[in-house]
């Protein structure tokens, strides 16, 4: 385990306040929703995860989901260390939608599978995905090309990125479980993590859309976002990089 998987996973068990670990929980949940249509702020975000209470007092109401799914990222982050050791499999990212969308309207629409593998053709973007009679079999497919890859970079993570979007195995969720696998990965295999913010969404998103022919636009927004959690790195403790790739 490098020094930075480590220093989370301590400041994780220990509940401390206001380090690595605290930044990264609310950068990641804040972000990752906020693309997804989120009206949560960031200060609301945070409020959320310090006090485990909602009270947002001279500010607008917010969609009851997006408190629910704003708690249900942090346990899912939670997650993503306490699994850490394991490797990536389908049960594990199952597990990432059932965390994340418990609780919430969707859980509660019949054709919505929490935690599995979409019932529902549906399209992203104008675009088709995989159809559901093929999810299962896709990701098997997906999971045996991760597995065969001699050495994980940056640039086979953002290719296993857009595979992974391209299936869209779940009925809603998908970019959310996505960028929890590839922080996850970053980690598990030495490489530096990072945070895709909502301010570069259009950015990432046409990286995703052009990845086939153009894949450096998606592998640009990546190392970009990198260098931004590089920086948080060294802010608390220069020595969590070492022997971390910042590609």
């Amino acid at each position: 385990m490098n020094k930075l998987t480590a220093l989370l996973a301590d400041e994780q068990q220990s509940h401390r306040k206001g380090g690595l670990y605290h930044k990264t929980q609310v950068q990641l949940a804040y972000n990752s929703n906020r693309i997804e249509g989120s009206k949560l702020t960031e200060e609301q975000t945070r409020y959320i995860f310090e006090t485990r209470m909602i009270g947002f007092k001279d500010q607008d109401a917010v969609p009851v989901d997006d408190i629910i799914e704003t708690s249900n990222h942090f346990i899912a982050f939670d997650y993503l260390l306490n699994t850490i050791g394991q490797a990536l499999s389908n049960d594990i990212i199952k597990e990432f939608h059932r965390i994340l969308k418990t609780g919430t309207a969707d859980s509660q629409k019949p054709y919505f599978n929490v935690g599995d593998w979409k019932r529902l053709t549906n399209e992203v973007g104008g675009r088709e995905t995989c159809r559901p009679a093929d999810v299962a079999e896709k990701m098997q497919a997906l999971s045996r090309w991760y597995a065969a890859q001699k050495e994980i970079t940056i640039r086979m993570l953002a290719e296993y990125h857009w595979r992974f979007e391209c299936i869209h195995p779940f009925q809603d969720g998908n970019g959310r479980v996505g960028r929890l696998i590839l922080f996850r990965e970053c980690l598990r295999h030495d490489i530096i993590p990072f945070v895709i913010d909502n301010k570069h969404k259009m950015y990432y998103y046409r990286g995703l859309s052009e990845f086939k022919n153009t894949p450096g636009f998606l592998i640009g927004t990546m190392q970009s976002a990198q260098d931004t959690y590089n920086a948080w790195i060294k802010y608390f403790d220069e020595g969590l990089s070492e022997g971390l790739k910042l590609e």
